[in-house]
């Protein structure tokens, strides 16, 4: 079996229509899972992200896309701003290999990431990789972020 994480280039429509794709229905898990479906990367359109300015990685299971990572660059610090994996392919590592794999190719001092506090799956890898909780945020009634940092 081959599984290869690169470098996406979201200017490509049918590659954006994929990971749009993928984006939709991981956060619609997410949105289940934390009761708030005001997620802003489940309401984006296919033109706001091929408008995307953050870099990309992606996972493929042979020749199909299964989950990508998204993030930015500061000095010594990486922004990880959305971690999707297709709910079809979830629970097989692909997170954890994303993560890694950004790991290696951008080290930072720190790196940073924040997902739904009841969105226990990513609460739980992130923990698992050794982030530990900045703060929470309240986006809406009762509904929280919880930002992540790893030194």
């Amino acid at each position: 079996m081959t599984r290869v994480i690169t470098a996406l280039d979201l200017t490509d429509r049918a590659l954006a229509e994929r990971v749009l794709t993928i984006q939709h229905a991981a956060y619609a898990v997410e949105a289940a899972l934390i009761g708030f479906d005001g997620i802003p990367p489940l309401q984006e359109d296919l033109a706001g992200l091929m408008a995307s300015t953050e870099h990309w990685l992606g996972r493929y299971d042979e020749e199909t896309l299964v989950g990508a990572v998204a993030y930015e660059l500061e000095p010594g610090v990486v922004e990880i701003s959305r971690l999707i994996i297709d709910p079809a392919h979830a629970r097989r590592g692909h997170g954890r290999a994303l993560l890694d794999h950004l790991d290696e190719l951008e080290p930072r001092p720190i790196s940073r990431v924040s997902t739904g506090s009841l969105n226990t799956p990513a609460v739980n890898l992130y923990v698992a990789r050794g982030y530990r909780e900045r703060s929470r945020i309240e986006v809406a009634p009762g509904i929280e972020i919880t930002q992540f940092e790893r030194p």
